[in-house]
């Protein structure tokens, strides 16, 4: 990640939460989705975890949650949000995700949740994905698409006047092309409306 985005993020973490008031109408469903698909599994890691809005539903139904985010204050504001919560089984730290410390294959699943059009290197970014599960292991990239309707596209473009550091805009058909030439077999997708729509797609490594 470059130095100008974690420093937006930096930035904007205390209003975070806010501004998915704007944009937050497919976040339950997003989180349902990834609450339900990591249900029992053993280990889980989710990257980009912002201020832990997913985690605490892969909490409540995985054995353990390596949270991680490449932002300082959003760490800082999910570790307070797991503190609030009670999570014992929820572990959190600062990772960049093309920089994983942990070894090949060590997750049953991993959660990288509305990041993939944030990142500079999409393959890089899928590839490293895919190299911390284990084989078969879950990939969860639940992913707002900035191009999937005509009101998406204009507000995607009102936000990039702002600064808003986005890298790429998707649709659920070009992102489900990413995902599959990263070789990652889709099974499930949903599209979830909203002022931008959010593409849930899960697939095995």
């Amino acid at each position: 990640m470059t130095d100008s985005d974690r420093s937006y993020w930096d930035k904007h973490a205390k209003n975070y939460n806010r501004s998915m008031s704007l944009l937050g109408r497919p976040i339950p469903r997003m989180v349902e989705l990834a609450g339900e698909a990591t249900r029992g599994l053993g280990r889980v890691l989710e990257v980009a975890a912002g201020t832990g809005l997913v985690t605490p539903a892969l909490a409540a139904g995985a054995g353990e949650v390596i949270a991680t985010d490449y932002s300082a204050a959003m760490v800082a504001a999910l570790e307070q949000r797991v503190r609030d919560a009670g999570l014992a089984n929820v572990r959190c730290e600062q990772a960049d995700l093309y920089a994983l410390r942990f070894d090949t294959g060590t997750f049953d699943a991993v959660v990288a949740a509305n990041v993939l059009h944030l990142v500079p290197n999409l393959p890089g970014a899928l590839a490293a994905l895919r190299r911390v599960v284990k084989p078969g292991g879950l990939i969860i990239v639940p992913t707002f698409c900035h191009d999937e309707t005509a009101l998406s596209w204009l507000v995607s473009r009102a936000l990039a006047v702002t600064g808003f550091p986005g890298h790429r805009r998707f649709t659920m058909k070009s992102l489900q092309q990413a995902v599959h030439e990263a070789g990652i077999r889709v099974n499930r997708t949903e599209t979830l409306r909203g002022l931008i729509p959010i593409a849930y797609l899960a697939g095995t490594s």
